[in-house]
């Protein structure tokens, strides 16, 4: 895999100040296939200097090779090797920012005693003030247990915290949404309901993250039962919107029609299963789907209900097989599970122009060079450092704007399949085979998600308030 800035380091050596000495740092450095992003001079002295060489390597381990190589080199001593990553979270990634004054007596009076009394009693006899008077109609819960922490498995609710609080910058910076992460030290079901049920009295909206199948589906289902606010697990809805919104512009740049095609599904955790039943819903012509004890097709009774209905309403008719069977002249490729289901001599039995969308992260479910090498013609993943990232952050910021707007009681499936064809529109004429999907990053990307969301919540009678009050 490539070099990138996820796997760095800043090395802070003492080098010796002889003649040559630094070229052989570098080209020390260079010699392990890392690459050297930047180099700084903390102090210098007569006989040496001191200096912070930032790197970046293609995993962890290579990281460590760069500052075993340095320290073996006369004349050079390692002093420190900090994990830029690392540095990058401490002190955690977000914090909350007032949004009135409070820089004087006057302020304090209209944002504490006594201005306040009167806004407390205009909530007392009307709650739904809340949503215009309080930071609760901006406001969204990110819940995780820590059962599923970013492909890493069950690490628990303290290790999910940097990934929770990630989410929350993305809803902030790229929707001005409020989102608070609430780590749960609680494993069951029924008891991470009830307590949050409890607590939402302050948010607009509840979204799950780093959460295991199949409790993730379960807690859904149960929470939508007892609040009357939106709920979302990431890995369902945002993902299965990135992966369709990228499969309507690749199936077209392909000369492909929606109904003709047909799409391998491998890997039936919370994404897999959402993206079978997405794009089922947007009439798809045929969907196999797979796990590890093969194919799943009404034949194949589950003990899960929603395996269940992936079995009853995808392969109609009833493949059997390996993944690499199943792929024979399929259109689509979906990669939800783990590196090297699928290579290039697969890949060369698919249908013309092949679509393989290799989303297992951190290392993809089919490698770019594979991909290459069977002849894709689109090959998105994961990853920020590869053409077409499919991500579920394309998506969640922009419904979450949009279903805090028009104040949502839920977030259904007709308001996932908006978000997923204004993510595929936002693109107008630039789609291209290294990029079927937008960046997240584009300014247009939040506000057309958000009015496609809004709009498709008032169809569905979901809205609160409408666009024209």
């Amino acid at each position: 895999m490539p070099n990138t800035h996820s796997y760095s380091l800043t090395i802070r050596a003492e080098i010796e100040s002889t003649i040559g000495n630094f070229g052989r740092v570098m080209a020390a450095i260079g010699e392990t296939g890392a690459d050297i992003g930047g180099v700084d001079i903390v102090r210098s002295s007569k006989g040496s200097i001191i200096r912070d060489i930032a790197i970046s390597t293609a995993d962890a381990e290579q990281g460590q090779k760069v500052v075993g190589v340095l320290d073996a080199l006369p004349g050079v001593t390692v002093i420190s090797a900090h994990d830029r990553v690392t540095q990058a979270h401490v002190g955690g990634k977000m914090t909350m920012v007032n949004a009135a004054a409070l820089t004087s007596r006057d302020d304090l009076s209209m944002a504490y005693t006594p201005g306040v009394a009167r806004v407390c009693m205009a909530i007392h006899h009307d709650e739904e003030r809340t949503w215009d008077l309080t930071i609760r109609g901006n406001s969204v819960a990110v819940i995780t247990d820590g059962s599923n922490v970013v492909g890493q498995g069950d690490l628990g609710p303290l290790a999910a915290l940097p990934a929770a609080e990630a989410k929350c910058m993305f809803l902030r910076e790229m929707a001005g949404v409020d989102g608070f992460p609430l780590p749960l030290d609680e494993k069951d079901p029924d008891k991470i309901v009830a307590t949050i049920a409890k607590i939402v009295s302050v948010f607009a909206g509840v979204h799950i993250t780093d959460m295991a199948a199949p409790k993730c589906f379960e807690i859904q289902d149960k929470l939508r039962e007892v609040i009357d606010i939106p709920v979302m697990h990431d890995m369902q809805g945002g993902t299965a919107a990135a992966i369709l919104a990228a499969l309507i512009n690749a199936l077209e740049l392909a000369g492909k029609s929606m109904a003709d095609a047909t799409v391998v599904i491998a890997g039936l955790g919370p994404s897999g299963v959402a993206t079978a039943r997405l794009l089922q819903a947007a009439g798809v012509g045929e969907i196999i789907t797979c796990h590890r004890g093969g194919a799943l097709h009404a034949g194949t009774p589950q003990e899960r209900p929603e395996l269940q209905w992936i079995a009853e309403n995808t392969n109609q008719n009833r493949k059997e097989g390996s993944v690499k069977e199943l792929v024979k002249g399929a259109d689509v490729f979906i990669g939800l599970s783990v590196p090297g289901v699928i290579d290039a001599d697969d890949i060369k039995t698919m249908a013309d122009k092949p679509i393989i969308l290799a989303l297992a992260m951190p290392t993809p479910d089919v490698s770019p060079e594979a991909a290459a090498a069977g002849g894709a013609f689109v090959y998105g993943t994961g990853r920020p450092d590869l053409p077409n990232q499919i991500s579920s952050t394309l998506a969640f910021p922009g419904i979450w704007r949009g279903a805090l707007d028009c104040r949502a009681k839920d977030i259904d499936r007709s308001m996932i399949m908006a978000a997923a064809k204004a993510i595929a529109a936002s693109m107008g004429g630039a789609v291209g085979q290294d990029h079927v999907i937008p960046s997240v990053f584009d300014p247009q990307l939040v506000p057309a998600v958000a009015k496609a969301v809004r709009e498709a919540a008032e169809a569905a009678g979901l809205a609160r308030i409408t666009a024209a009050v």
